[in-house]
């Protein structure tokens, strides 16, 4: 299941991320024309800035050092080259297919995420890229707590043609994802994504109703849910490592959504998720519209990065 965004428009998402990063190399670069000290030093720098992170950074460095001196490189046009194909390693390594549900089973989704980052929309791009799948989705609506948050992804769920469901104010967020799991099974639907109460990471009570979010839907089946996706917003560079780690000690979660990629500069924070930690980037957000979404794949972002 693929999204058909063309090459030009993930190029145009991640402009700014290039200006900030790719665009700053190429003009080191032609201040140098030896791979020297000075160079690489100033290099890590820009990396840095681009919230590629100080650790990543500098495995990126170690990785170019050794290369340089294993092929005897000077030229100081080889960098570019040489930065790509240590870009693409880290991506690759943090890369792995989303799964699927074997035969006709229920594939349940958890969403999880700190307020603000676009899970609301992330959810109804998500509902349609399965629609368009020809999956039958339902969404459930598990922040009973503000009635806005509802009715926001109420309007998803019609624009992605999925089935909603909702409960009465105040009730309990996992008896709702347990009922919605049930009458999908009833029902024989294809997907469930559940929606969870937005919640900063610092909150000890909030991530233990995500603790009990996910054990009551595993009564229903020990392998629900199958997913469990923390929505990131781009813009706020390193602060999602941060954020990623306190959910990883929570809910275990299998994937990530990067979301407001076109709007920053700081689109290294991929780089750094993919090298520090064990969750796999599973989608980028590229816009509004609910076709402004992408499959994360290390070959086209590269491209698309230093293109």
């Amino acid at each position: 299941m693929v999204f058909k965004i063309s090459f030009d428009k993930l190029k145009q998402s991640l402009s700014k991320t290039k200006s900030g990063l790719v665009e700053k190399i190429a003009h080191l670069v032609g201040q140098h024309r030896q791979l020297d000290q000075k160079l690489l030093a100033e290099l890590e720098e820009i990396l840095i800035q681009a919230d590629v992170g100080v650790a990543t950074s500098e495995k990126i460095l170690a990785g170019l050092k050794a290369k340089v001196a294993q092929e005897s490189i000077q030229d100081s046009e080889e960098v570019m080259k040489l930065l790509q194909e240590e870009i693409r390693e880290i991506l690759s390594r943090g890369s792995i297919e989303f799964p699927s549900s074997p035969g006709n089973k229920l594939q349940v989704i958890l969403m999880v995420g700190v307020n603000g980052t676009g899970k609301t929309t992330s959810i109804g791009k998500l509902a349609f890229h399965y629609k368009q799948a020809g999956k039958k989705v339902l969404i459930a609506a598990c922040d009973t707590f503000r009635a806005a948050a509802v009715d926001q992804l109420a309007i998803w769920a019609r624009r992605a043609e999925a089935e909603f469901v909702k409960s009465q104010p105040e009730a309990d967020p996992a008896a709702v994802a347990y009922d919605a799991v049930r009458s999908a099974l009833a029902r024989n639907l294809d997907v469930v994504i559940i929606d969870t109460a937005g919640r900063l990471h610092t909150k000890v009570n909030l991530m233990e109703e995500l603790k009990k979010i996910k054990r009551v839907i595993a009564k229903a089946d020990p392998n629900f849910p199958q997913e469990i996706l923390i929505v990131l917003d781009a813009t706020t560079g390193q602060n999602a490592l941060s954020q990623v780690r306190l959910f990883q000690e929570a809910v275990e979660p299998t994937g990530l959504i990067l979301t407001k990629l076109d709007g920053t500069a700081k689109g290294g924070i991929i780089i750094a998720i993919a090298d520090q930690l064990k969750v796999p980037v599973r989608y980028v957000g590229l816009g509004e519209g609910i076709e402004d979404w992408e499959e994360f794949r290390p070959q086209q972002f590269v491209e698309a990065l230093f293109e």
